[in-house]
């Protein structure tokens, strides 16, 4: 008996790839066969049931018949797409673990692209993002182990493993002349989806790593904190996915009518659609949303969303694109069928599979070299300026070096720096060109803001 279960409906991130993962990949759309004849479906069990026997009388070695069905049963699932598996006792098990959060891994998001294992994205504090493992990273080895003809959840398998024991990842990168092999050690993962920072006192920057259960709930709770706040930067690069009630809870925070995101299946009961609500929505405040081909499925969903409604502006590099819905659907007591069953649609009736959502303003990360100012001196600093300098003629003289200087996001006591992590830095928006890219639109919009009061 095969039963529904939509307790675990998700956009992206089911579960982590010991401890992140997203079961996404590029599900290809197919022209739609025609429907099986009652005499075509009779005839194909019976060829399966034939070619079952002869493998159970024939084959070199003896075989399990629960064995055999539940490969085939495995293949079946695989061929229909990435996403969609059958899961054994043990499969159906790790996930109940998973889902609960906090289990032993690398902390990468994964999905299928083109045929190759593809880093979606490490998730911040992570074993794999202190590796350096990036985005677009091709797993080409797990340990000695190749990943040609694997699929997702084998793959996963290989990777989960007891916290503090090692593994080795053989990866291809873009640019880069040969395949590196990573050293990463896993670990427990505990993930913050969301940080909170402020740029120049009046940009509220939000940071969101995942789309767990606590999303909606800590970005109302920073914009809380900030009432002074004029502009809102959602950086979700990297951002593998996760619950959908939560991608949709975040844009109707900003969003007061309209269908926020569809989806659409062969069954009629898959067809929903997720309308926004007036109640305590901001619909004035700028915002800015940085993307990269890390964000997937939820963070997809807001994104696009806040796109079409022309709520938000865009910025990076085009998005991953997974764009499909699974469930479970419990088989007996201790397995599972993990079911592709629909394809989300934004706003505006675009589908986000296999495209991903394209910014408004292509940016991509670089560091910006910048050119000090040939001019230093200013009107009101010359004239201590060239005394100053007189004075380093004058050997008998002594200059006295004003040595009260600290950086604009440190405090000193006791001979010991602390850094301000709430705040972002003139020296880190430098480093992060998309960052810069993005602020600088914001503060444009804000001021545009500003005009319409």
């Amino acid at each position: 008996m095969i039963k529904k279960s939509k307790k675990v409906i998700v956009a992206g991130l089911v579960s982590t790839v010991t401890a992140a993962y997203l079961f996404g990949t590029f599900a290809q759309a197919k022209s739609t066969p025609a429907p099986s004849s009652a005499k075509e479906k009779l005839e194909a069990y019976i060829k399966f049931t034939q070619i079952l026997n002869v493998i159970e009388k024939e084959y070199v070695d003896d075989v399990n018949t629960t064995t055999l069905v539940d490969k085939a049963l495995k293949g079946l699932m695989t061929n229909l797409d990435a996403h969609s598996t059958f899961m054994d006792t043990k499969s159906y098990k790790d996930l109940s673990v998973q889902t609960k959060g906090e289990f032993g891994g690398l902390g990468i998001s994964i999905g299928m692209k083109d045929g190759a294992l593809t880093v979606i994205a490490p998730l911040d504090g992570t074993p794999a993002f202190r590796a350096g493992i990036k985005a677009g990273d091709i797993i080409l080895k797990i340990d000695d182990k190749a990943t040609i003809g694997m699929n997702i959840d084998d793959s996963v398998k290989l990777m989960r493993g007891k916290p503090k024991t090692d593994i080795t990842l053989t990866i291809i990168r873009k640019n880069e002349p040969k395949p590196l092999k990573i050293k990463i050690t896993r670990d427990i993962i505990k993930i913050q989806s969301v940080y909170a920072k402020t740029i120049d006192d009046t940009i509220l920057y939000l940071h969101i790593t995942s789309f767990d259960q606590k999303v909606v709930k800590s970005v109302k709770e920073a914009i809380a904190k900030h009432p002074k706040t004029k502009g809102i930067l959602l950086d979700l690069r990297n951002n593998p996915g996760g619950l959908l009630d939560q991608a949709v809870g975040l844009v109707d925070l900003f969003v007061d009518h309209g269908v926020i995101v569809s989806q659409k299946g062969r069954v009629a009961t898959e067809n929903v659609a997720y309308k926004a609500t007036k109640e305590n929505t901001d619909t004035n405040t700028p915002i800015v949303t940085l993307v990269n081909g890390g964000s997937a499925s939820a963070s997809e969903i807001v994104s696009g969303a806040l796109q079409d409604f022309n709520r938000s502006v865009t910025v990076g590099e085009n998005t991953f694109g997974k764009g499909s819905v699974q469930i479970v659907m419990p088989v007996g007591q201790s397995e599972a069928l993990k079911l592709t069953v629909a394809r989300y649609y934004l706003p505006s009736g675009r589908t986000i599979q296999n495209v991903g959502v394209k910014p408004d303003i292509v940016a991509h990360l670089n560091k910006i070299e910048v050119q000090e100012d040939p001019i230093l001196l200013k009107e009101r600093d010359l004239k201590k300026h060239l005394e100053i300098e007189l004075k380093k003629i004058d050997a008998n003289s002594t200059i006295k070096i004003d040595s009260n200087i600290t950086g604009n996001n440190t405090t000193k006591e006791n001979n010991t720096t602390k850094v301000d992590t709430t705040i972002i830095t003139k020296d880190q928006l430098i480093k992060d060109t998309q960052l810069k890219s993005a602020t600088d639109i914001l503060k444009a919009l804000i001021i545009t803001n500003k005009g319409k009061q």
